[in-house]
């Protein structure tokens, strides 16, 4: 039997677990023996909930509209006497019609996607990055699309843009942090199926993100910011 006081169960934060990728990573996490707390933006109850009941002892459930800088700000108190192994932020959204380009996207669609993808998820990542161990990792879901190089083929352009934005945002916050010892991924996971993905994306849950989970454990201890995908290979800028 492993003694726990020896060997503590690593903890993660993962921020956006109510559903989708965010909850498969969960559940995924808690079946390696991690204790997750995980955020979801409104009250109501969420397939999380269930896994935090199944595993009270391992999950705990607090709420973060990331759009919101007092929420975050509100989050980082609450959670201020706790140190996390690994921070991790999921939280994403798209506009509706992806078909449309930029031209076409309204003013509404295009600040609601950006602020949620990349400057939201920029300043949840410098809100809470305190809670994050010296040599803990921090991530964020970014995209293949956020790829410049790899766009060959337009479409989605607004939430392209988001992701390419979140990457450049990400670069800027690792010249900052220089000297920091702790791991930085952008994480691309592939076209996965969910709500965002849509149902004719070419991998389900639990094909994909297995992979993506062995692939961030194993990016800890290694200092310095990767754009990886979900098995660990460099994607282009």
């Amino acid at each position: 039997m492993v003694n726990t006081s020896e060997h503590p169960a690593k903890s993660l934060l993962l921020v956006g677990a109510s559903r989708g990728i965010g909850l498969a990573m969960a559940k995924a996490f808690v079946g390696k023996g991690w204790h997750i707390t995980g955020t979801v933006r409104e009250d109501r109850r969420s397939t999380l909930h269930e896994l935090a009941e199944t595993h009270p002892d391992q999950v705990a459930i607090e709420r973060l509209d990331i759009t919101i800088p007092a929420r975050i700000a509100a989050l980082r108190e609450t959670l201020a006497d706790r140190m996390y192994d690994m921070l991790f932020v999921n939280a994403g959204t798209a506009n509706q019609d992806q078909d449309e380009t930029i031209a076409e996207t309204s003013d509404e669609a295009f600040v609601r996607v950006m602020l949620t993808n990349a400057l939201g998820v920029m300043r949840t990542v410098e809100g809470l990055q305190g809670l994050v161990r010296p040599t803990g990792l921090i991530g964020v879901m970014s995209s293949g699309q956020g790829s410049i190089a790899d766009n060959v083929k337009g479409g989605h352009e607004v939430y392209r843009g988001s992701k390419a934005a979140l990457n450049q945002y990400m670069r800027s916050y690792a010249a900052r942090h220089a000297d920091d010892r702790r791991p930085l991924v952008l994480m691309a996971p592939g076209w996965i199926r969910t709500d965002l993905g849509g149902p004719e994306a070419r991998f389900s849950l639990e094909e994909a993100i297995p992979d993506l989970v062995d692939t961030l454990l194993a990016q800890q201890g290694r200092p310095g910011l990767r754009f990886i995908d979900r098995h660990g290979d460099t994607v282009p800028w």
